[in-house]
Formats: structure tokens, C-alpha cells, sequence
């Protein structure tokens, strides 16, 4: 069985990709493939946390047992079946709770010669690991070049003894 995930961060209305994995596909195995596919740093800590429809925090998936199972040997099915957990949130920057948002989609069945897990849609940059926030700098770009047409400083604007480069 192939689960397909919407991802998101929090806050940004910018960021989005969807992911297709194997239901025997370990989170510990997700988490090299998203580590991989968004140019994180392999040597941090990150976690799993399981949130049920209303928000609520029902399981937490380390690389070490916290309690609920350690990401080697949570598969993705167990978690999405765990409690009702309709999200999977990617904590990759532990120091400032920042994290990665995966909503459950829906199931379908695995496609021969496909390998997964695989990235199926995306939209903005990848997220910075270690910045403050997520900034698309595309997208910042150009409203930078849109606000600025046609504001050219003449010479004479220019304050006493500066040149223009």
C-alpha cells in the first residue's frame, strides 16, 4: 500500500510538496529520503510526532525509543493507523521547534517498476535548515523588482561628495 502525503510548513503559504511512500517504508527510512531530497544536514537529530485531527500530539518517533517506538521500527502505516494520527510532524530543527508538516492524503496501490518513496509535486525552495524562518527568496525577489521599477536615482539626488557606482 502506497501512502501519499501533502507537505507544508507551518506558516508558509509558499512552501508545498507531495510525497508517495511505502506503508513498510520505515520513518527512519523516510527520514534519509527527506533528508536527501531537502539538503539537510544527515548528522542532526530530528524527530517524528504524530498529531491526531484536532491538533492534538498523540506519539513521538526519535531515533532512540521515547516511549511510542524509535523511527527505525515505526513503519509509515503503523504510524498513520497509530490512534488516528492524520499528520506527521517533521521536526528538523530541534533547537527552534521548526518542522515540516505531513498531512495524510490518501492510500493507492503501488505502481510496478516505481521506486519509493518519491517526490511527486513541489512548489518554493527548500527550507534553510538551520535559519530563522522559511523565505522564498524567489518570491522575494520579485516583488523586490516589481516595487523597485522605475525608481532609477538620478545624479542629482544623490547626497554632497557621493558618486553613483
Amino acid at each position: 500500500m502506497i501512502y501519499k502525503f501533502k507537505a507544508s510548513i507551518p506558516g508558509s503559504k509558499v512552501f508545498m510538496r507531495e510525497y508517495e511512500v511505502e506503508g513498510t517504508t520505515t520513518l527512519y527510512e523516510f527520514n534519509e529520503f527527506l533528508v536527501n531530497d531537502l539538503g539537510f544536514s544527515p548528522d542532526q537529530m530530528v524527530v517524528f510526532r504524530g498529531v491526531d485531527k484536532y491538533g492534538e500530539m498523540k506519539s513521538e518517533y526519535g531515533l532512540f525509543d521515547m516511549g511510542d517506538g524509535s523511527m527505525d521500527e515505526v513503519t509509515i502505516e503503523r504510524a498513520v493507523k497509530k490512534r488516528g494520527e492524520v499528520e506527521l510532524l517533521y521536526i528538523f530543527d530541534l533547537k527552534r521547534s521548526r518542522c515540516i508538516r505531513f498531512d495524510f492524503m490518501e492510500t493507492s496501490e503501488e505502481l510496478p517498476r516505481i521506486s519509493y518513496p518519491r517526490l511527486v509535486a513541489e512548489k518554493g525552495r527548500n527550507p534553510e535548515q538551520f535559519a530563522k524562518g522559511y523565505e522564498d527568496f524567489d518570491q522575494i525577489g520579485e516583488s523586490f523588482s516589481e516595487n523597485m521599477e522605475g525608481t532609477a536615482i538620478d545624479e542629482d539626488e544623490l547626497p554632497e561628495n557621493e558618486e553613483s557606482v
